[in-house]
């Protein structure tokens, strides 16, 4: 917080300045860190969850075009020193698998990993590792982190989405209000303090040869160099290395502020000494070198007269007399214009070493549509200087993915985390397109719980009585009654609330049923309120074809608005809360056609999709009244990634085919997926789960599972 004077009843108050809250802030910061790294060996310790195995195939042969797309031969992915038959063993679930990995962590067992969610938990879920899933910790074992955090408190987050009827704006998701928020609430200050446990546990991931590159711009990179001294040692800084910024026109001789920006800078930290660099080189684009012709130590016969000139006492000419003279005949070999001695000429061609100024790569590139997306040309010259061909290599601020499309083009393993699903959703579509190596998407959930525990609100009781309230029902008071249940007397409905931990399926959605049948006496109804849902909610809710049972989603903002108590006050009174309804997805009945080599074709179609309550989106009014236009004529254009397994386990699902909005090389339309498509698969005896997953423009996931015979 900047030194602030305040006249208050004649008398001048000063608010500490930056420079005196900096001890503060590094004490706060390493208690923080201190905390994590203790809770690392806690039962209760966070794990990732997998999403999705994502297994590279995009829709490249258009609608039927007389061909069915064959999947890729990835039949078996290598998990340690034994092979994993992805699809033909339900048991054989990829992340309870993935793990005969090696101790020194990879190697053929290494599976990459897109990560969702905020990366401080990202991080402690790497470093405590997980025995189940049999991921060891990754703690001193990643050889290089790139992070190119926020620059700016007044950064514009908000996502442009274009749909066929026009572009919208989506404001950040909670999560990302809540971090970017939390952030910036302070000002400088309150970065630092986000920064420094970041920063420390990046150090507990590095491994003793591993390196760190710190991207920043003139808001506040001084202020984080004294943070990454402290964190890393002052010893360890290696360089600030000055990467060349897009130049903005301006009129000339115009009068502004302050001249434009010129660079960023960029921290280069070590863990040790160990760490040494590929030397970067870069091309030299001068048209013309010149160096002194001659050379240390005496060579017979090369001590001729040349321009008027012998080379020194035991010194030499580099050419022979003849090869002198051809020089000169091809305009490589001149007298200095200002000393007259000969010189020979370098070609144009030659590479020089790179240095700390970059002024030949510009940082920001254009390609995904992601405002902070930086150039591929940038990050190959760090991959390749401080790491090896199957290094581990670590983005935590991973925006548009450059950093794992890098290190996956170099043959570098990568790990890459964001706070955003839009950055999450670009990144996956990039590997795709890149026809990457197989990689896991994966979360890590309770992003509710862990807000709450950190707002100001903390005496109204328990975070499902106050959700209970907030839909207008009492909780009960009896001693053994459940803390999450309520009621509302007038219509004898039940409402359950469910864990901020957990993902609201069918077991939860089960025990409300019994609770309305049996808990004291029986109700009319349930209300099942969740936070978070398993991708084939909509489904389930259909087949148990209930009247009596509603599920509805607790707003993703409400936690923005629960701060304080006041703010809860005002929440009761207003009555402005809306618990919205489920989106899910349908498709048509599956198709099947026998092929030649034991093989079939599976043809599958979307239906609908139903998105949840526009009302619950973070949209303008006239932004909600085009999506409620889209939504009502053509709902299938809100689909902006699909995908199928063709042999869903239950456990975990394999990505093994793709269609996004931006891939034109079927369709040509870049703004809607295609609708329907035909694989071909291995016949199976008996009937196989196929599962169709479908995110939409906003983040929002559902998946659909069918059963067909061969």
């Amino acid at each position: 917080m900047p030194e602030q004077k305040q006249l208050r009843h004649g008398r001048i108050s000063l608010r500490p300045t930056l420079i005196e809250l900096l001890p503060k802030i590094a004490k706060e910061g390493k208690e923080e860190a201190e905390k994590i790294l203790e809770r690392l060996s806690h039962p209760s310790r966070l794990a990732l969850q997998t999403n999705e195995l994502v297994l590279p195939a995009k829709d490249v042969s258009g609608l039927f075009s007389g061909q069915v797309p064959k999947l890729p031969h990835v039949e078996k992915v290598p998990i340690g020193k034994t092979q994993l038959e992805l699809g033909d063993k339900p048991e054989s679930s990829i992340i309870n698998n993935q793990l005969a990995l090696t101790e020194t962590i990879g190697y053929e067992g290494w599976l990459n990993r897109l990560v969702y969610g905020d990366n401080l938990l990202v991080m402690q879920a790497l470093l405590a590792g997980d025995e189940q899933s049999g991921l060891p910790s990754m703690r001193g074992k990643v050889d290089l982190i790139y992070i190119d955090p926020p620059f700016d408190s007044k950064a514009d987050y908000r996502t442009k989405i274009t749909l066929p009827n026009g572009d919208i704006e989506q404001k950040p998701t909670v999560i990302e209000q809540f971090a970017y928020s939390d952030t910036w609430k302070d000002g400088t200050a309150s970065y630092l303090q986000m920064i420094y446990p970041r920063l420390v546990l990046m150090r507990e991931l590095l491994s003793d040869q591993g390196s760190i590159y710190v991207h920043l711009d003139w808001h506040v990179s001084h202020y984080v160099k004294v943070i990454l001294d402290e964190v890393f040692g002052k010893e360890n800084f290696r360089n600030e290395i000055y990467a060349k910024r897009i130049r903005k026109n301006v009129k000339e001789r115009e009068k502004v502020p302050r001249l434009n920006e010129a660079v960023d800078s960029i921290f280069f930290y070590v863990k040790s000494g160990e760490h040494l660099i590929n030397p970067p080189m870069k091309f030299d684009p001068k048209a013309e070198r010149w160096h002194s012709f001659e050379a240390a130590g005496f060579r017979t016969g090369m001590d001729y007269e040349l321009f008027g000139f012998k080379p020194n006492n035991g010194n030499h000419w580099r050419w022979t007399k003849d090869n002198a003279e051809q020089a000169i005949k091809e305009g490589n070999l001149r007298p200095n214009p200002n000393t007259g001695k000969p010189e020979y000429k370098i070609e144009a061609s030659d590479y020089i070493l790179r240095d700390t100024l970059w002024d030949d790569v510009t940082v920001s590139a254009f390609t995904t549509g992601y405002t902070t997306e930086k150039k591929e040309s940038l990050l190959e010259i760090i991959v390749d200087m401080s790491s090896e061909e199957n290094s581990i290599v670590a983005d935590f601020f991973a925006g548009s993915g450059t950093t794992g499309a890098v290190a996956e083009r170099l043959g570098r393993r990568w790990v890459m985390s964001d706070i955003g699903k839009p950055a999450c959703m670009i990144m996956r579509k990039r590997l795709i397109d890149q026809n990457s190596k197989p990689f896991l998407y994966q979360s890590i959930g309770d992003y509710q719980k862990e807000q709450f525990s950190k707002s100001e609100f903390k005496t109204i009781g328990s975070l499902a009585q106050v959700v209970l309230q907030l839909y207008g029902a009492m909780p009960f008071t009896q001693k053994d009654a459940p803390a999450n249940v309520g009621y509302i007397k007038q219509n004898r409905t039940l409402v359950v609330v469910d864990s901020p931990n957990k993902l609201t399926g069918c077991n939860t959605i089960k025990k409300a049923q019994q609770y309305r049948a049996s808990f004291m006496g029986g109700w009319q109804k349930v209300v099942v309120l969740g936070w978070n849902f398993e991708t084939n909610i909509g489904q389930v809710i259909s087949s148990l074809n209930d009247p009596n049972l509603e599920v509805l989603v607790i707003p993703a903002d409400l936690l923005d608005r629960l701060k304080t108590k006041t703010s809860y006050q005002q929440l009761i009174k207003s009555g402005k809360i809306r618990f919205s309804s489920l989106q899910y997805l349908t498709v048509k009945p599956i198709a099947v056609e026998d092929r030649k080599d034991g093989k079939v074709a599976l043809t599958i179609t979307l239906d609908n999709y139903v998105l949840l309550s526009p009302d619950a989106l973070p949209l303008s009014d006239e932004d909600r009244a085009k999506l409620q236009k889209i939504a009502a004529n053509d709902p299938l254009a809100l689909i902006e990634y699909w995908s199928i397994d063709p042999d869903y386990d239950g456990e975990v699902f394999r990505s093994r085919w793709q269609d996004y909005r931006g891939n034109i090389g079927n369709d040509g339309d870049p703004l809607r997926v295609v609708r329907k498509t035909a694989i071909e698969v291995p016949k199976k005896d008996g009937a196989r789960k196929v599962c169709v997953k479908a995110v939409d423009v906003f983040g929002f996931e559902s998946a659909v599972v069918e059963e067909v015979k061969s």
